[in-house]
């Protein structure tokens, strides 16, 4: 089987390697990587992979990493009773043409990989749902999750958290990064669920019409631009990982900014010390927001099902919004995989393109 592996500390460095699979194991399942999407999302996966764990998942040589995306993959062993060659697979892959799992708490609409390596991290990432009885699953909409879906997920999530604290009294909301899915995804369902919270996008300027035509924000402003805001009670929702203008935010708002909240670094040359994130800005100290804690919080409070169905009905809105501002791009082999990353790394990658890898 074929893998890259990612140099930690220098991402625009990565090999396509053969790897020799082996025997399966007793209980496990070989499943065949069919396509995956390259966002944003699995840059921020490789900037903060070691203070995350993010390298942990698909172990890699020493110094290397795999690094992680979402997407679909087929049965194609099994030492398990529960699984047949053929059954197809949607969650959490490695940048590889192949993945072994050990399947438990099976039921018909998915399975939690067992794996003892993955076992310390947020059990979120280890869950994969059997498509055959997935709620989700739209065969004609397989390319919009992988691109959207977890980075939806994560604007779901913010604006829960948001809504939960009445935003914290604020009335606007400020979007770095406008034209990330992430992004777009947080503005979607801020305009559904809160529809009295004005929504603001930054963006570079090369991005202003994209986004504006997305239909999704309020107003749509150049990144040069912060100045224009009206200083009144806000948050600011920081995907862009850029000190510079986080430090541009807090500065205009001062005591007007009611939180800070930091999410991925879209801006990797620019992401600075701690994703862009300095103690001694005025207003507010940002803090960061770790999905994978907000979701379990979600589903302890809701249980899975209300969870799920809530998940759904924002997911099937956002793709009325936004689900037709995404141009799918579609690639072949590995080797796309890992020369699209490094493009992305570099930051050469159009927002309007969604990018799916049929390794």
């Amino acid at each position: 089987m074929q893998q890259v592996h990612v140099e930690k500390s220098q991402l625009t460095n990565a090999d396509l390697v053969e790897v020799d699979a082996g025997p399966l194991a007793a209980g496990g399942v070989r499943l065949a990587i069919e396509s995956f999407s390259v966002t944003a999302n699995n840059i921020t996966y490789a900037v903060v992979g070691d203070g995350f764990g993010y390298w942990n998942f698909f172990p890699a040589p020493d110094g290397m990493g795999i690094v992680p995306m979402w997407g679909h993959a087929r049965v194609i062993e099994s030492r398990h009773p529960e699984f047949a060659e053929g059954e197809r697979v949607y969650g959490y892959l490695p940048m590889a043409t192949h993945l072994d799992v050990i399947p438990g708490k099976v039921s018909p609409s998915g399975f939690v990989d067992m794996a003892e390596h993955r076992q310390p991290m947020s059990p979120i990432y280890n869950q994969y749902s059997r498509l055959a009885a997935d709620p989700e699953h739209d065969p004609a909409r397989e390319g919009e999750r992988m691109i959207f879906g977890p980075l939806f997920k994560t604007g779901f999530l913010i604006e829960y958290f948001m809504r939960t604290q009445d935003w914290f009294g604020a009335g606007q909301v400020i979007l770095t990064s406008a034209s990330s899915k992430t992004a777009m995804g947080l503005a979607s369902v801020t305009k559904r669920r809160s529809p009295e919270i004005r929504r603001i996008g930054l963006t570079s300027a090369g991005n202003v019409e994209f986004v504006k035509a997305s239909g999704l924000y309020d107003e749509v402003l150049p990144y040069d631009a912060v100045g224009q805001i009206a200083a009144e009670p806000s948050v600011t929702v920081d995907f862009a990982g850029n000190a510079g203008l986080l430090g541009d935010l807090h500065k205009h708002f001062g005591d007007a900014l009611k939180y800070s909240c930091l999410v991925g670094a879209t801006h990797i040359e620019e992401r600075g010390a701690g994703m862009g994130g300095a103690a001694d800005l005025p207003g507010p100290t940002p803090t960061l927001f770790f999905a994978p804690d907000h979701a379990v919080s979600l589903f302890k409070e809701h249980g899975p099902e209300k969870a799920g169905a809530m998940v759904a009905e924002s997911w099937r809105g956002f793709l009325e919004d936004a689900g037709d501002s995404i141009e799918i791009e579609r690639h072949s082999g590995l080797a796309a995989a890992r020369d699209i990353f490094v493009e992305m790394v570099s930051g050469k990658v159009d927002p309007a393109k969604g990018i799916v890898i049929e390794p």
